[in-house]
């Protein structure tokens, strides 16, 4: 009897099937509406290149912020416990927060004017997002895990110790990069000296400190080890904003059907390598024997296999798509291995694409220009009538006002902030005072600390032969050399002055009748 020959069971490689995206339903999810995991191929080309130093040069600059220091404070600190907040050395009081909305809709106004010019470049180069994903959550899984092809094989591989050992390995550095991120937002919290402090003691000292970073660090796992592409496509509303933001001549990604239909398989004749050769598809072949004149494009489908959210820009352009770029270093690469020229995809607009003159000023971008400049024209009016102090007055609580037997008198309390990092002097005086009035307190100068505060009282008594009535005044502060004034229009309230004086007639005559 003869020796039956050893069968060798299956490596765990993948189906050999192309992924083909369509327009009706995101790459991510299966037929069967599970999710599937997206594998990008690396890439290599001038904007990858570009990309990849922009993306480092935005975390060193997040990473650096607060240790720079200006003006005693880092450069930017949201000092929520003192109610003060320090951008780049000018520093806002709480009283101050009504200018963030200038700062909210300068950003909004700025995003609409790019989106109209250059569509999704904020996703693609600058957003968090891409920008953590691409550039340290990535770098970290082509360290562990390889490349695409080695990804997808150890997906789809069974759980053995080595596998084990890579996805232990890989997701605890995914851990430690979310809280690196997370302590370093606090930190522009309650500054990095404090945050060392808190590090230093244990949790419960500073239980909620505690709880923020690990449940936004927790998030932040979920989102860059499982979530990635999803939150642009499902959570982010700015790729279902980019339709009514854009227009036929913003700048885009695109594909130059023009001149790459209809796609046509590879010829050896033409000096292209064989294994780019057996890239091309079976559709590819069968579309050379249909048209005598193939276009440029190969359909080697490198333009999907780096897409980031696993579209196919051939589609035209799509909500996932999020400018990032690295269809057009793939496709250019291609194109210069097959001695074919450059740019079939590229940064252009629509009407570009079409052959026709891409149109930089248009009503959209005049009117986005235009909402802009009025933003930024208000925004600084209203940040130069920031002062380097505030102060507020106020009542104190009970009676608006006290009437004596000789006097009617009001009483307020008057809250000095000072928001210089230095010490100041200020002088607070009250104007516009009738003849007659006694003012108690500020009689001498105040001087308060470095970002510091004071309430103190401030009583205004006005004899009953003097008072004629309610009246307004002013509380007016300066600083000592007289370089800013600040005023606070007040009201001395009290009874009607000729109510009050039929009072005194009355108790006068009372006074009189009796023996």
């Amino acid at each position: 009897m003869s020796e039956q020959p050893t069968v060798k069971p299956p490596s765990p490689r993948l189906p050999k099937t192309r992924l083909t995206p369509t327009v009706d339903s995101v790459t991510s999810i299966a037929s069967d509406g599970s999710r599937r995991d997206l594998h990008p191929a690396d890439v290599h080309g001038r904007f990858t290149t570009a990309r990849r130093w922009s993306g480092w040069g935005l975390i060193a600059f997040y990473l650096v912020l607060p240790w720079i220091p200006l003006n005693g404070h880092p450069a930017v600190f949201i000092d929520i416990a003192e109610r003060r907040f320090h951008f780049f050395g000018y520093t806002l009081a709480a009283q101050d927060t009504w200018l963030l909305f200038f700062g909210v809709t300068g950003l909004g106004f700025a995003l609409f004017f790019l989106t109209a010019l250059f569509g999704r470049l904020w996703c693609g180069w600058a957003c968090p997002q891409t920008v953590y994903l691409e550039h340290v959550y990535r770098v970290i899984e082509r360290w562990i895990d390889g490349d695409a092809t080695q990804r997808r094989e150890l997906a789809a591989a069974p759980l053995t110790a080595a596998k084990a050992g890579k996805r232990v390995a890989k997701h605890g550095l995914y851990i430690l990069a979310s809280l690196l991120i997370t302590h370093l937002f606090l930190s522009y919290f309650v500054s990095l000296p404090e945050l060392w402090d808190m590090m230093q003691h244990a949790p419960g000292e500073h239980w909620a400190a505690f709880l923020f970073v690990f449940i936004a660090a927790g998030i932040l796992y979920f989102n860059f080890a499982w979530f990635r592409e999803q939150l642009c496509i499902v959570i982010c509303p700015y790729g279902r904003l980019q339709s009514a933001l854009t227009d036929d001549h913003s700048l885009s990604i695109g594909y130059d059907a023009q001149r790459g239909e209809p796609r046509g398989k590879l010829r050896q004749e033409a000096g292209v390598g064989s294994e780019l050769a057996r890239a091309v598809s079976a559709e590819a072949r069968a579309s050379s024997l249909t048209h005598a004149k193939p276009g440029a494009c190969v359909d080697c489908n490198r333009c999907v296999q780096v897409c980031p959210t696993g579209i196919d820009i051939r589609h035209g352009l799509q909500m996932e798509c999020i400018g990032c770029a690295a269809c057009i270093d793939a496709c250019d690469e291609v194109m210069t291995r097959v001695k074919r020229p450059t740019g079939l995809i590229r940064y252009d607009s629509f009407a570009g694409l079409t052959g026709l003159a891409t149109r930089w000023v248009r009503p959209r971008t005049i009117l986005y220009g235009v909402l802009l400049c009025v933003g930024i024209a208000v925004a600084t009016f209203a940040f130069s009538t920031v002062k380097p102090a505030n102060f507020l007055v106020f009542r104190t609580g009970g009676a608006s006002y006290f009437v004596g037997p000789e006097d009617v008198r009001n009483q307020f309390m008057v809250r000095l902030v000072n928001k210089l990092t230095v010490p100041a002097t200020f002088i607070v005086s009250s104007e516009g005072l009738p003849a007659g009035l006694h003012q108690s307190g500020f009689e001498a100068p105040v001087t308060l600390a470095p970002m510091a505060e004071s309430v103190s009282p401030l009583v205004l008594v006005a004899r009953r032969h003097d008072y004629h009535g309610p009246f307004k005044f002013t509380v007016r502060v300066r600083d000592a050399a007289q370089t800013f004034t600040l005023a606070r229009e007040v009201e001395f309230m009290g009874p009607d002055a000729h109510l009050l004086k039929e009072d005194e007639e009355h108790d006068k005559e009372s006074h009189e009748r009796k023996p």
